[in-house]
């Protein structure tokens, strides 16, 4: 038996020298940070006093889980991500539906609408936040077609810096929605839309009817991972605020909440403890991923 796993092992070593790689990076940066983490999340431990380690039990992650200040963090995502997704994934549904009927300059018109989402995000926020800005040329517009009475500081505002965010996050961002309608579409049989045609069937009929039950799949696909990005999201208001989110917190997020609590804060264990409790919303969501991608496959 033995001789047999050992002709199995010479069989298949370079499958093994190609896999390794990515196994000891994956061991480095994902498995021991996390399980350091967990460790630290019972602890008060702090980068500049690293040899103050006081066990507290659960005390972070109960503190975590009742912190109004996380929760408003969430808030903050969710009111986001709601504008967010339907802003981009209309934008992106209308850009491949256009790009479909496209024959002259095809591959021009696939290259340009993907180009923002090449760009830096560090480059898009910096030319997103002068649009909007007070003296910016978006505002001037406005004021000047008489929906604005004057220059609106919107970063300093209750509600608005995360529908201003989500309309620049949907020009970065769009691109990608668009290339998986793509490839939805395309495998639509255009003989659903021909026997469609004959039958008198109006184009809004054949979009609500054939087009959009078909593209479930990468709607939901596209819902789901845009929620789990938007949980994650922390250079853009970085980039436009300090690491407690602006004033009023109306630009936190959980992942500036998190690092504002490691770095500002010096409280690395209560950090590892929201850090733990985003990957857990964030393990919920992708559960209902499956799940309803599952049932939808079925």
């Amino acid at each position: 038996m033995d001789r047999h796993l050992f002709q199995r092992i010479r069989k298949h070593t370079w499958g093994y020298i190609y896999v390794a790689p990515w196994v000891v990076l994956y061991l480095v940066f994902g498995l021991y940070p996390l399980g350091l983490s967990f460790y630290l999340s019972f602890f008060t431990y702090s980068f500049t006093n690293p040899d103050e380690l006081r066990f507290v039990g659960i005390g972070n992650w109960v503190r975590a889980a009742t912190d109004p200040l996380f929760w408003k963090s969430v808030f903050n995502i969710f009111y986001n991500q709601t504008i967010f997704i339907l802003l981009k994934n209309s934008v992106a549904l209308g850009a491949a539906l256009l790009l479909t009927q496209v024959t002259v300059g095809a591959r021009f018109f696939r290259t340009v609408y993907f180009l923002p989402t090449l760009t830096s995000v560090v480059v898009l926020m910096q030319i997103g936040g002068f649009m909007v800005a007070p003296n910016g040329p978006l505002q001037a517009l406005l004021i000047r077609l008489g929906i604005l009475e004057g220059p609106f500081n919107w970063q300093f505002s209750l509600w608005w810096p995360m529908p201003v965010l989500a309309v620049i996050n949907t020009w970065k961002w769009f691109g990608v929605a668009t290339v998986i309608f793509l490839a939805g579409l395309v495998t639509i049989p255009k003989e659903l839309y021909e026997a469609a045609a004959i039958d008198g069937a109006t184009p809004w009929q054949r979009f609500r009817f054939i087009t959009w039950p078909l593209l479930n799949p990468q709607i939901l696909f596209i819902l789901v991972i845009d929620v789990i990005n938007g949980l994650q999201m922390f250079a853009e208001v970085f980039l436009l605020y300090d690491i407690k989110g602006g004033p009023q917190h109306q630009g936190l997020t959980p992942v500036l909440y998190l690092y504002s609590q490691a770095f500002g804060e010096k409280n690395v264990g209560y950090a590892s403890s929201l850090g733990l409790l985003l990957a857990a919303i964030i393990a919920v969501f992708t559960w209902l991923q499956f799940r309803v991608v599952r049932r939808d496959i079925g």
